[in-house]
C-alpha cells in the first residue's frame, strides 16, 4: 500500500464530521481523503427511501458538503451499484483503502459484507466502524447469552455494561488528493419531491450536523429538566426532536449520551430524573436495532409467530380516512395531519394513531409501517418496525393486545386544552375545550356556534369506539392467546 494513496470515506447514514470513526481513521493515516456518498436505492431491498427522507437527505448532503469545504475538501456524489462505484473510484484515484460506518438493516448487512469481501480480494483495505449506536447490537445479551426481548432488562444490562466511548473530535483539516474525481450535482440525484407536499418542511426543520448539534444544545439548556412531565404532551415543545438527526447520523448518540451525563449525571436504572428518562429513550432506539439485528424478519413478519394468523381487515376506505386524518377522532386526525405537513409526529401520538389503525380499524401494522416509512423524515427501519409491532401487540416488549387506547381519553389527557388539535385540525378551532376531543358528542347548538357541521366540515367517527374495541377483542380470541407483559 502506498503511503500516499488516498482513502475513500464512504458516507452513508453518518452525515457528520464529529465522532466519525471512519473519517478519523482516514485522517490519522496521513493520506489524502476522498469523501464519497453513493445513491443506490435499489440496494436498500424493500426499504428504499420514502419521499420525506429523500427531502431530508438532499439538504443533509448539501450541509455535509458545506462543512467539508471548510476543511479544504468536498463531497463526491455518485449513483449506482455501490461496489461498481467504489471500484470506479479506486481506478480513477488510485485509492487503496475504503472506510465506512456500519449499518444494520438486513439487506445492507449482506450488501456490505459482500463489498468488504470483494474489495479485500482485490487487495483493497476495507474497514467498517460503529457510528450509529452506543453499543453494537450483539454486545448486550440476556444472562444466558441470547438476545433481549424485554426492554427493562435490556436497559439495565446496558447500564451495567461499559460506558459508551467518548465522542471523537471533528478533524481540523483533511488532506485532499491532487485531483478530486468527478462528482454528480446534487440535483442530479433527484431527491426533492415533485409535488408540493413538503413545502412546510423548511418551516419546521433545518437538516444538517450544525443544526442538529444546535438543537441538542437547546434541548440540554431548557427542555431536559421538564422532559419526564412533558414528553407525552404534543401540545407543548417537550421533546428533543432529534430523531431525524439521529437517523441520518448528523448527531452522534455518543455525543448525546455524554452531553446529558455531563449536565445531569450518570443515568440510574430506576429512572428517577428527567435526564434518566431521556437517556432511556435513547436506549429504546438501541433496543430497536438490537431486535432488528437478531430478528431480521420483523420488518414484514410479527416477532410473535402466532400473530401471523391474526384476522386483519382490508378496508381501503378506512385506511384512506386514517392516512388523511379524517377519522372523526380529533387526536388521531391531528397526528396524521402533523405527519403530512411536517414529516414528523409526536411519539405519544404515534402510539395513539398506531393503536387506532390496528385495533379500532383492524388494519395490519405492516400497512401503517409502510405509510410512516414514506412520510416520516426520521423513518428508521429498526425504530419503525419496533414501534409498530409494539403498538400492534405482536412484537418485543409489546403492550397487551387488549390494551386499546381510547382516542378521546388520550386526547383529553395529553392535549387537555386542545392546543395540538386546534393547530392541525383548524376546522374544530372554535369548539370549547369540553368538546374538542369529542365533537360527535357536542350539543347541536355548540356545533353550530363553532361553525361545524358533522359529516360536512368535519367527519363523523368512522367507527364507534365500544364496537371497535369489542371486535378487536373478538379477533384476538380467534388466535391462541398468551399473556403479554
Amino acid at each position: 500500500m502506498s503511503d500516499k494513496s488516498p482513502v475513500i470515506v464512504w458516507f452513508r447514514q453518518d452525515l457528520r464530521l464529529h465522532d466519525h470513526a471512519a473519517l478519523v481513521a482516514a485522517v490519522d493515516s496521513g493520506r489524502p481523503v476522498i469523501p464519497v456518498y453513493i445513491w443506490s436505492p435499489a440496494e436498500e431491498g424493500a426499504w428504499a427511501y420514502g419521499g420525506a427522507k429523500k427531502w431530508w437527505l438532499h439538504h443533509s448532503l448539501k450541509a455535509l458538503n458545506d462543512s467539508l469545504v471548510k476543511l479544504g475538501s468536498n463531497l463526491i456524489l455518485r449513483a449506482g451499484q455501490a461496489l461498481d462505484v467504489l471500484n470506479d473510484l479506486i481506478k480513477e484515484t488510485g485509492a487503496s483503502s475504503v472506510y465506512w460506518s456500519r449499518r444494520y438493516e438486513p439487506a445492507i448487512i449482506k450488501r456490505d459484507s459482500d463489498i468488504k469481501e470483494q474489495l479485500r480480494k482485490s487487495g483493497i483495505e476495507a474497514e467498517s466502524y460503529n457510528a450509529s449506536l452506543l453499543w453494537e447490537p450483539w454486545v448486550i445479551t440476556t444472562k444466558t447469552g441470547g438476545p433481549c426481548q424485554v426492554y427493562t432488562p435490556f436497559w439495565k444490562n446496558c447500564l451495567a455494561h461499559s460506558v459508551p466511548a467518548e465522542p471523537l473530535p471533528t478533524p481540523d483539516k483533511l488532506i485532499s488528493p491532487a485531483k478530486f474525481p468527478v462528482t454528480k450535482k446534487l440535483t442530479e440525484l433527484k431527491l426533492l419531491p415533485t409535488i408540493d407536499w413538503a413545502d412546510e418542511f423548511p418551516e419546521t426543520w433545518e437538516p444538517g450536523e450544525l443544526a442538529g448539534v444546535k438543537r441538542l444544545e437547546s434541548f440540554l439548556d431548557s427542555k431536559v429538566p421538564g422532559y419526564q412531565q412533558e414528553r407525552n404532551r404534543p401540545d407543548v415543545y417537550g421533546t428533543s426532536r432529534l430523531s431525524p438527526y439521529l437517523h441520518f447520523g448528523e448527531v452522534s448518540p455518543r455525543l448525546i449520551w455524554h452531553e446529558v451525563v455531563e449536565h445531569f449525571g450518570r443515568p440510574r436504572p430506576e429512572k428517577k430524573s428527567s435526564a434518566d428518562v431521556y437517556l432511556s429513550e435513547v436506549v429504546w432506539r438501541e433496543f430497536g436495532y438490537h431486535l432488528l439485528y437478531h430478528f431480521p424478519q420483523t420488518p414484514t413478519e410479527p416477532l410473535r409467530p402466532k400473530y401471523a394468523a391474526f384476522p386483519w381487515v382490508e378496508s381501503k376506505m378506512h385506511y384512506r380516512a386514517w392516512s388523511k386524518g379524517l377519522t372523526g377522532y380529533p387526536i388521531v386526525d391531528a397526528g396524521m395531519r402533523e405527519l403530512w405537513r411536517t414529516g414528523w409526529m409526536h411519539n405519544r401520538v404515534r402510539m395513539i394513531v398506531a393503536s387506532f389503525l390496528t385495533k379500532h380499524l383492524l388494519i395490519s401494522w405492516q400497512h401503517g409501517a409502510a405509510w410512516f416509512w414514506d412520510t416520516l423524515l426520521d423513518a428508521d427501519l429498526a425504530s419503525n418496525t419496533f414501534g409498530w409491532q409494539w403498538s400492534a401487540g405482536c412484537g418485543a416488549d409489546a403492550a397487551p393486545y387488549f390494551r386499546i387506547f381510547h382516542p378521546v381519553i388520550q386526547g383529553e389527557k395529553f392535549d387537555p386544552e386542545g392546543i395540538y388539535v386546534r393547530k392541525y385540525v383548524p376546522e374544530l378551532a372554535n369548539l370549547p375545550n369540553e368538546w374538542i376531543h369529542k365533537p360527535f358528542e357536542a350539543p347541536p347548538l355548540v356545533l353550530k356556534e363553532a361553525g361545524i357541521k358533522l359529516g360536512a366540515t368535519y367527519p363523523k367517527p368512522i367507527v364507534d369506539h365500544k364496537e371497535a374495541r369489542a371486535k378487536a377483542l373478538g379477533a384476538l380470541a380467534s388466535i391462541a392467546h398468551e399473556e403479554l407483559g
